[in-house]
């Protein structure tokens, strides 16, 4: 089953001083799928390394699955919590893709025939089965960006988090990523810059600014309304325009000026 998260109070500041978190409260059920959004040096990276316990909250706390995040819990934590950071090629450090795949479970201690069907089960998961002996050097970015999907997708997690996962991505290689996040029954966590990706994944956003979530709603709603938007340094692609019919996944299509793929924004 997938874990719930739940930030209570969550405050953190840097050692010059800087407060990053300023008393950060958020609730997402289990297999929920939420967008974090927000202008640069609003807090979400520090946010995302709060999740698997690489920061320790100042004060407050977060909760995964009813497991605080505490240092005396850290190894369940990282195997219910799995991040994808923005660059793949810090995750990828291996011969081969198969190599990279099987660190994780095999550090955790699986070998042979379960370890070879997990990293099988994981690559096949993101598309990339046939791939497995190849060196991630060779790949494409998004090639790569899906096989760090794999590295965690393999140590079975129940929360996923995505840093800016559309980043350097093509328009092919961006379809194919949802496409793959729209299968995984998971708790998902989606930090971006991109708005039209969050409103085509994720039926609920938040907005963080200033360290503090200063918006929670529908997705559709929140990127509908231009004066917030503005107030926070968020801006859609010129032309593009916001649509409430419901996806028949649950999710909220929306339309591309003249038919295209909207422009990707970093």
């Amino acid at each position: 089953m997938s874990a719930g998260l739940e930030i209570r109070a969550l405050r953190f500041a840097y050692p010059d001083g800087r407060e990053a978190l300023r008393g950060v409260d958020l609730a997402v059920a289990p297999g929920e799928r939420v967008a974090v959004l927000g202008p640069n040096g609003a807090g979400k990276t520090t946010l995302v390394l709060h999740l698997n316990g690489i920061l320790q909250p100042q004060a407050g706390e977060v909760v995964i699955g009813g497991l605080p995040v505490t240092k005396a819990n850290l190894a369940t934590i990282r195997q219910r919590v799995a991040i994808v950071f923005q660059d793949p090629d810090d995750q990828l450090f291996m011969p081969s893709v198969r190599d990279d795949v099987a660190f994780g479970p095999a550090n955790a201690g699986l070998r042979g025939v379960a370890l070879e069907e997990r990293v099988q089960q994981a690559l096949d998961g993101v598309g990339m089965g046939e791939h497995v002996d190849r060196a991630p050097h060779h790949l494409s970015f998004g090639q790569r960006r899906r096989v760090a999907v794999a590295t965690v997708l393999a140590m079975e997690p129940e929360l996923l988090v995505l840093d800016e996962p559309t980043s350097n991505l093509d328009p092919a290689a961006r379809r194919e990523l949802a496409e793959i996040l729209d299968t995984l029954d998971l708790t998902q966590l989606v930090v971006t810059h991109d708005l039209p990706y969050a409103l085509e994944l994720c039926p609920r956003a938040v907005i963080l600014d200033e360290g503090r979530i200063v918006a929670d709603g529908p997705t559709h709603e929140l990127l509908a309304d231009e004066d917030l938007l503005a107030r926070h340094r968020l801006e859609l692609p010129r032309g593009f325009q916001v649509h409430t019919h419901p996806h028949r996944h649950g999710r909220v299509v929306h339309a591309h000026p003249h038919g295209t793929e909207p422009p990707h924004h970093d």
